[in-house]
Order: structure tokens, then C-alpha cells, then sequence
């Protein structure tokens, strides 16, 4: 995840800039996710920093939800203390939105 925040710059909003947005129009164009465990981020927006703003859910459906996550404690999981356990969704597709996310996640 070195070059992450590089990437996540180019991908993603500012953050607040899609708040007034219905989730039929805010793009989520970032998916991480626990290789190794539960808990998936669907990433709408991003300081250029170190807070990103998105749907979490860490294995529990019902407590699933929109809020800022540290991109530095996500880098900070690990597997026996040395192998990064969240990694970036390469076969997302950066044009699902926070509807369709969402919808799936509370079925």
C-alpha cells in the first residue's frame, strides 16, 4: 500500500464534496478490503492524507456503516505482525455507487 495514497489522490473526491449527493450519484471508486479476515471499505472520499469517508462494514451487516477510517490504521493490520492484511480490490468497478453498495450489504 505504499503508493496507495498516490493512487487514492487521483481516484477519489475531496472530502465533504459528495455530501449533499444522493447515494444514487456518489460514486464509490475504491474498495478495500481484509485478505486475511473480515472487514471490507467502500471508499467515496479522501483527504489526499491520511482520512478517507465510506460505507464499513467489518462482518456485521446490521452495524455496517457511512464514517472516516484512517488510512494509517488500515495500514497497520497485519497478519503475524509483518504481512499487510487490507489490500485494494483490483476488479472493483469504480463506477458502482453508494446505492448499489449499500442495497447489497442490508439485504
Amino acid at each position: 500500500m505504499n503508493t496507495l495514497t498516490q493512487q487514492l489522490s487521483k481516484m477519489l473526491p475531496p472530502l465533504y464534496s459528495t455530501e449533499k449527493l444522493p447515494p444514487e450519484q456518489v460514486r464509490v471508486p475504491v474498495k478495500l478490503f481484509n485478505a486475511y479476515g473480515v472487514g471490507t471499505w467502500y471508499i467515496t472520499e479522501f483527504d489526499g492524507n491520511d482520512i478517507l469517508f465510506g460505507f464499513s462494514n467489518l462482518g456485521d451487516d446490521e452495524m455496517a456503516e457511512l464514517g472516516y477510517v484512517s488510512l494509517k490504521e488500515l495500514r497497520s493490520i497485519k497478519v503475524y505482525g509483518i504481512i499487510p492484511a487490507i489490500e485494494k480490490d483490483l476488479y472493483w468497478d469504480p463506477q458502482t455507487t453508494l446505492h448499489e453498495v449499500v442495497s447489497f450489504q442490508v439485504r
